[in-house]
């Protein structure tokens, strides 16, 4: 399990890269309004902490 860390948060990241284009979404996201787009943030925000918590332990 210890050699995949080294590996993980790059190819996070390019996934990210490849899947969404933020542009794209976060036009999306305030087209649908203010709040929401303020409640999506914070839970993507809240994921990402989450996983940070779960690979640290």
């Amino acid at each position: 399990m210890k050699n995949i860390r080294p590996y993980f948060l790059p190819i996070l990241f390019v996934l990210m890269t490849v899947s969404l284009s933020s542009c794209e979404v976060i036009g999306d996201i305030f087209k649908a309004g203010m709040w929401t787009a303020v409640i999506i943030i914070v839970i993507i925000v809240l994921i990402i902490t989450w996983i940070f918590r779960k690979i640290r332990r």
